[in-house]
């Protein structure tokens, strides 16, 4: 399989939902007719870096920020990170991460996920993004601070995309983000509904919530509080097993929910990660499909294996993406292993850091 051509071909899959999902917000589909000629053109690009031995991924995240204004349970970012007591010293200032997103638009990136911390700590950041026209930024948020001049900036830059993170119902989003999260998130969906702002959500899914968040009830509730996109993330536990991973069981019968919901919510895009990773050829991490950039410019495989030999403080992403790290993984074949679940590399991180360590 032809994995570029493939990764293009969902990608204008994807366009296609988006523009399904747009019919009564005319400026948005506007937006999305033109954004669509612009994501062909970056896929020739991937096309032709694929041709010539190389390989552009069509996604890359951006952890811009260590900041954030909650303590949620299991929170990866903060175990890994130290998150709770941040230090933004050193972190990438607003001038660099501008300088990547260029660069990203010019090898042919289409996609750059912000996230955190929380991305909506850095506008300064976001001011640059908004100005990169070419790439579509869907900003991971916890919510909280969707309100004034960052709504406002949401509003004017439709290549940025508000993607809210909730848990499930009030109960289960409040137990991990804090109490009257979900009251707040809610308010600011309804907000953004009221603005024509185009967002999703992004829910985490454990064994504990799986009946709620892939309920056509609650469904429902997403799409009439304005979201038109939904993703689906497999929790992954941040030290060890705590009984809360989905297993083998409840993966397959998610799936088959999901194609049921897709069927019934046709207006909507609704998307699984890692989902269907093993079509794939197995994890998509370190180039394969898409990278992580961490908050202090480190190029790790993936946000749950942050382990870097190269840094974008001042290296290119061509640079990055050649690394011996990346290269090392790509030709191991760890994330076409079997797993359980989750994330492939994280599972295997003694050996990923065997790799880094020259192993």
């Amino acid at each position: 399989m032809n994995l570029t051509k493939y990764l293009n071909e969902s990608i204008d899959r994807l366009f296609r939902r988006a523009l399904r999902s747009s019919l009564t917000n005319p400026r948005e589909m506007g937006f999305l007719i033109g954004a669509l000629k612009i994501k062909r053109r970056a896929a020739k690009k991937r096309l032709l870096s694929a041709g010539d031995g190389g390989g552009i991924p069509p996604f890359m995240i951006a952890s811009i920020t260590t900041q954030c204004n909650l303590r949620c349970k299991g929170c990866y970012d903060r175990a890994n990170r130290a998150c709770a007591n941040p230090d933004p010293k050193g972190e990438l200032g607003a001038e660099r991460w501008g300088a990547i997103f260029s660069e990203a638009e010019g090898l042919g990136i289409s996609f750059i996920l912000l996230a955190g911390g929380e991305p909506l700590k850095r506008p300064e950041v976001l001011e640059r993004a908004a100005e990169t026209r070419g790439v579509i930024f869907p900003v991971f948020t916890n919510g909280t601070l969707l309100s004034g001049d960052i709504l406002g900036l949401f509003g004017r830059s439709r290549n940025l995309i508000p993607v809210v993170s909730v848990e499930g119902d009030k109960h289960q989003t409040d137990s991990r983000r804090g109490a009257g999260v979900f009251d707040m998130t809610r308010r600011a969906m309804r907000e953004m509904k009221r603005r024509g702002i185009f967002f999703g959500c992004s829910v985490t899914v454990n064994k504990s919530n799986m009946d709620t968040v892939l309920g056509d009830d609650y469904v429902a509730l997403l799409r009439s509080s304005g979201s038109r996109l939904v993703i689906y993330v497999e929790y992954v536990p941040v030290d060890g097993e705590d009984g809360l991973a989905p297993g083998e069981g409840e993966r397959l019968a998610a799936a088959r929910r999901l194609e049921e919901l897709r069927l019934r919510f046709k207006d909507m895009i609704l998307i699984s990660f890692p989902g269907d990773e093993q079509e794939l050829g197995g994890c998509l991490a370190a180039g394969r499909g898409f990278f992580h950039v961490n908050a202090f410019g480190g190029a790790e495989p993936c946000p749950f294996s942050p382990y870097s030999d190269t840094s974008l403080a001042e290296g290119s992403i061509l640079r990055a993406l050649d690394s011996d790290l990346f290269t090392k993984i790509r030709e191991s074949g760890l994330g076409s292993q079997g797993h359980t679940g989750g994330c492939a590399l994280f599972e295997r991180r003694d050996a990923v850091m065997s790799l880094l360590a020259g192993g």
